[in-house]
């Protein structure tokens, strides 16, 4: 379990190459919500003081960096994306980076327990990963010598110096509670397709909408690829006392196509209607999307509307197969987790600090967790674009 050199594909050794040389690509500089002094990490945390000081902005970075992620196995195809968006944030940097090495978990929790070992016992002074979330259970909730930034969420406890940092459903359905809450939406309807996703976003939109005097004040199910006429279903929960403020879709891109007609035909229409991001799934097809138009979902902030940070995500997606479709999401993923390397001790010490990053905006909870505020994207003529309020 050694650390590995990864052999990198043409196009990404060219955009390496061109993010190293060109001033007019590179990392854009995180930016704090409010310029504070590092007031220290609290006891959460224990980093190695010898690292050098902070720059202005934060930026201070491991002296080597241990990435665990499953090269081989199931996962080895989104990891790829992961890793490639990493690097190319890595070679962005033209500040000194860390020495970076490779651990191949193989997908499993033993994998991942034996990785993270053996890139402790060489001299990694912090670690991301593991990807798995049977990876991450097995190691994110004992406390570790070095700081650990893993790259999926579990529901333990995290232990002392673990960051968890992920594209959970459950960090969708808060977002999405949040974006109801500011718009002062209180009931809402949810149409869900019960996958382990749908639910897991559900679960997580209801406790923010109830700790925030609102609710769920209907569920309806929405089965298999071709599902039935809920019209009726539609009109009937509207009409219930109070009404109905938003609905939200926890749904592929193929029902929801079905059922957005529905929604008209029952009077939702004019309602906010916000999806998960489950609905990029099966969708691209602008005279088939243009069914959705409307409709809000959480997306990351490259894919939508770009960053400084990265060329034109829809460009790089033509050439770079990991960066190409639903793989840009987990591109703009690897990018992040570089960046909150280098600037985790700043997150860490200051709870009020953000850094905007590809996936969106990302912030440090007290525990470990990492927040991140998406970027939202919403249909127009059958095409993905930024949604603008």
């Amino acid at each position: 379990m050694s650390a590995k050199r990864i052999p990198l594909s043409p196009v990404l050794a060219a955009l390496l190459l061109s993010l190293a040389g060109c001033a007019s690509v590179q990392v854009a500089q995180p930016t704090a919500t409010e310029v504070v002094e590092d007031a220290g990490p609290g006891t959460h945390w224990t980093f190695d003081e010898t690292r050098p000081p902070a720059e202005s902005d934060g930026y201070r970075p491991p002296r080597k960096l241990a990435v665990l992620l499953p090269m081989t196995g199931s996962l080895a195809t989104a990891a790829g994306s992961v890793r490639d968006g990493l690097l190319a944030g890595y070679y962005g940097e033209r500040r000194p980076r860390p020495e970076l090495a490779f651990y191949d978990t193989t997908g499993t929790a033993s994998g991942a327990s034996a990785a993270l070992a053996r890139a402790l016992s060489e001299g990694a002074d912090q670690v991301l990963g593991p990807l798995g979330r049977e990876e991450v259970v097995a190691i994110a909730s004992s406390p570790s010598a070095q700081p650990i930034v893993t790259l999926n969420s579990s529901d333990a406890t995290l232990g002392t110096n673990v960051a968890a940092f992920g594209l959970s459903p459950e960090d969708e359905g808060r977002a999405i509670g949040n974006y109801l809450s500011a718009r002062n939406a209180r009931r809402v309807l949810v149409l869900s397709s019960g996958d382990d996703g749908a639910n897991r976003s559900v679960n997580a939109l209801r406790a923010v909408l109830q700790a925030d005097g609102g609710e769920i004040v209907d569920t309806l199910a929405v089965v298999g690829e071709t599902p039935g006429d809920l019209t009726s279903a539609l009109r009937a929960s509207a009409s219930r006392e109070g009404g109905v403020d938003a609905v939200v879709l926890a749904l592929r891109g193929n029902q929801a196509r079905l059922v957005a007609p529905q929604l008209a035909a029952a009077g939702l229409s004019q309602r906010l209607r916000i999806a998960t991001a489950q609905i990029t799934s099966g969708t691209g097809k602008a005279e088939e999307d243009r069914a959705l138009d409307g409709i809000v979902f959480p997306s990351e902030a490259w894919v939508v509307g770009g960053t400084s940070a990265l060329p034109n995500a829809a460009t790089l997606g033509r050439d770079l197969p990991t960066a190409r479709g639903p793989a840009a999401r987990l591109f703009a993923f690897g990018h992040d987790a570089w960046l909150l390397s280098g600037w985790l001790y700043h997150l860490a010490s200051n709870p009020t600090a953000r850094i905007n990053g590809a996936t969106g905006q990302l912030g440090l909870q007290a525990d470990g967790t990492v927040v991140r505020q998406p970027a939202w994207a919403t249909f127009s003529g059958g095409a993905v674009v930024a949604q603008r309020d």
